[in-house]
């Protein structure tokens, strides 16, 4: 296995060198990746200044291992641990993070969890099949006669906002409204992230914040039969969801709930194209695309790495870790570790391998995992079926992040 020239590895420390805005990187993290599961699947990443896992089942039993936690401040103080108090000019993103899914532990994680789960769980699901095709076809419709698309506005950033926003409550010419809000939040867990990066996720968390606080309000006063009223009306164990606990839900369900699948259209897209195989073989019948939908999600995931805390001294494939200690996953490397998937970088639908991580595992397992699938496997053969002779017309432009995985660009012709 040939290590790229911008890639460092010293196999005796386990140390390794590599620059994340390197757009060789970036725009093929692949290739990275089987070159640390030959050399150095468990690594200390010099740039980060942290320990990374790539192998598949450690990254798997790390996700499900309670030793390691999403937050660490529920059992010890910023003292104890020698963390900085938090900046102040961010005190409005930190304020919609407070109560999110993604970093709560339990006991709070699992009475948010338990409130919002019956929305996602693959029967309610289910239900939305019909309108997300009519969506799916309807948008078609507005570019087929042209021959040409940019498939991420016309499409792909279109679909998934729409169907969040409708399950929520949302009125859906918010759409691009929150998605400006969104990209500006989620740059906040950039690598390298800029002070620019940062008062950008602060006014984004401001507006969003006070967006959803108005809509909790007209909700109160005009129940509806939508997500954001089931969670402002209903009990777990006698207690219901504070304004925090809402705002933050909100924002988690309405970021998640289409970022991710957003860049996953795209991504599935390409690499089917790319692959050059028979479109209407690969969905030919439910099965045949569900196979498709997840060797796409395993090798080109959306969202590449998990953090977790050590909650107690622990060692872990020889490293040892102090409580306070910060370990990420990188669920993308592992849907490509070759002790588990024979081929790793060649796309292959017909594999029966182990499941993809690319939706987490344990406690965190994404929650709109089903919505995100049923989105992919719904709109991806109408896409392919509707365009038929469906081409690149310009190599894709790959966006210029690392972390979270997916394109600026996708120009298709047909």
């Amino acid at each position: 296995m040939m290590i790229p020239p911008f890639l460092s590895i010293d196999p005796a420390t386990r140390h390794v060198s590599l620059d994340a805005s390197n757009p060789a990187f970036y725009s093929d993290p692949n290739a990275v990746y089987a070159a640390l599961h030959v050399h150095c699947p468990t690594f200390y990443w010099e740039q980060q200044k942290q320990w990374f896992f790539t192998g598949y089942d450690h990254v798997n039993s790390l996700l499900r291992d309670r030793r390691f936690g999403r937050q660490i401040l529920h059992i010890a103080t910023r003292e104890e641990l020698g963390l900085p108090e938090p900046d102040q000019h961010v005190a409005n993103f930190d304020l919609a993070e407070r109560y999110s899914l993604l970093e709560l532990e339990p006991p709070e994680h699992t009475r948010l969890r338990t409130l919002v789960n019956r929305a996602f769980v693959s029967r309610h699901v289910e239900r939305m099949k019909p309108e997300l095709a009519e969506l799916a076809n309807k948008l078609i419709d507005g570019f087929e006669k042209n021959n040409e698309v940019e498939l991420l506005s016309a499409f792909a950033d279109v679909i998934p906002v729409t169907m969040i926003a409708r399950m929520i409550g949302i009125p859906e010419e918010m759409g691009p409204q929150l998605l400006k809000w969104s990209h500006a939040y989620i740059r906040m867990y950039l690598f390298g992230r800029t002070r620019e990066d940062e008062d950008g996720a602060e006014r984004a968390a401001k507006e969003f914040s006070d967006y959803v606080k108005t809509a909790i309000a007209q909700r109160r006063a005009n129940p509806r039969d939508d997500l954001l009223t089931h969670m402002i009306h209903t009990e777990h164990k006698g207690q219901y969801l504070s304004e925090d606990e809402l705002v933050s839900t909100t924002i988690v369900l309405l970021n998640a709930g289409h970022e991710a699948t957003v860049h996953q259209i795209g991504n599935s897209a390409r690499i089917i194209l790319e692959s050059g195989r028979d479109p209407a073989a690969l969905f030919k019948d439910e099965a045949t695309t569900e196979r498709t939908v997840e060797e796409s999600l395993r090798i080109c995931a959306p969202v590449h790495i998990f953090q977790r805390w050590a909650l107690e001294p622990v060692e872990i494939d020889g490293i040892s870790f102090k409580r306070g200690d910060k370990v990420s996953l990188i669920l993308a490397a592992a849907n490509l570790d070759p002790a588990k998937y024979s081929d790793p970088l060649t796309f292959k639908p017909d594999r029966n391998e182990a499941p993809n991580l690319s939706f987490g595992a344990g406690i965190h397992f994404c929650i709109g995992a089903p919505l995100a699938r049923l989105e992919l496997n719904v709109v991806l053969p109408i896409l392919f079926e509707r365009l038929p002779g469906l081409r690149l017309a310009h190599t894709p432009m790959v966006k210029d992040v690392y972390h979270f995985h997916g394109l600026d660009r996708l120009d298709l012709a047909w």
